[in-house]
């Protein structure tokens, strides 16, 4: 999830045609009136299958069209490796990790893409905001509306992306590679089975305050789960179905307000979701609990 950066060399080749190229050789021919090699090589000079020839020399050379003269641009051995480009993740920067380098989330993906966050409300609303600013739609399931209505209010009412629906009344959303979804599933401890699955460019959030007896089914199927403070009971059953190192589960009740343990496979990172100004007028400061 860490933002990574790679470098990309890239060399040019030029063409070694004569830039020049409608320069003609000295005269040549036998010998006799000059005036007659002057009149021979003025007709050679302007006959069609001359010029022909020079434009098509000229293109070759990759100059195209008459223009200004240009010196070609070029580089030694040794510059051509600070020809890199940065190549990172692409996606939602959910927050810094531990090295304060930015954590980036991708959840626009091809492929069905399961999350779960064992967490708070502020966090899942963070992630819902800055997913919506990279171009998702996002669908909240939820049976505490008001709670969210504040950010489709200053989203636009809804007009850009964002909409509200009661648990279970969530209609299909037509996903696709240029309108990707994002559907947050907030809808307490015990979430019923969805009727809007994660799909082609559909990935589903599912946020559990607490765990709960259908925690353990969920965290099977998700690709990343993320987990906030919870008490050291907790810690112990998730660290049993999450396979962690006794070291990240005595850290979890001990979190501090908008850190998360990301896990995926066996990749574990810890993340601080710091806000904006926006966000912070939006939903005030980091908490775990609502």
């Amino acid at each position: 999830m860490a933002m990574t950066t790679g470098g990309a060399t890239a060399s040019g080749a030029y063409g070694n045609g004569n830039p020049g190229g409608f320069g003609a050789s000295g005269p040549s021919g036998a010998s006799g009136d000059p005036g007659a090699r002057g009149a021979s090589g003025a007709a050679s000079a302007g006959s069609p299958d001359s010029l022909a020839e020079r434009g098509r020399g000229r293109l070759r050379s990759g100059f195209g069209l008459i223009g200004p003269r240009h010196g070609r641009h070029s580089l030694s051995v040794e510059e051509v490796d600070s020809l890199a480009l940065p190549i990172g993740d692409d996606g939602v920067v959910i927050g810094v990790d531990a090295e304060g380098q930015p954590a980036v989330l991708g959840l626009n993906r091809p492929t069905p893409y399961d999350v779960v966050l064992i967490g708070g409300l502020w966090t899942a609303q963070v992630l819902a905001l800055r997913a919506a600013a990279t171009g998702a739609r996002v669908a909240v399931e939820t049976g505490r509306a008001p709670a969210w209505m504040q950010m489709v209010h200053a989203m636009g009412g809804g007009q850009n992306g964002m909409s509200v629906h009661d648990v279970g009344r969530v209609p299909p959303q037509g996903s696709s590679a240029g309108n990707p979804v994002l559907v947050v599933r907030d809808c307490g401890m015990r979430p019923p089975r969805g009727r809007v699955v994660s799909g082609p460019w559909q990935s589903v959030l599912t946020l559990l305050p607490y765990l709960s007896p259908v925690a353990p089914r969920l965290l099977r199927q998700a690709r990343l789960v993320g987990v906030q403070r919870v008490s050291p009971d907790e810690a112990a059953e998730i660290g049993r179905a999450l396979a962690l190192p006794r070291g990240d589960v005595d850290s979890l009740p001990t979190l501090a307000d908008g850190v998360t343990l990301w896990c995926a496979d066996r990749d574990r990172q810890y993340v601080m979701t710091q806000p904006t100004d926006a966000e912070t007028g939006l939903f005030g400061t980091p908490r775990r609990m609502d």
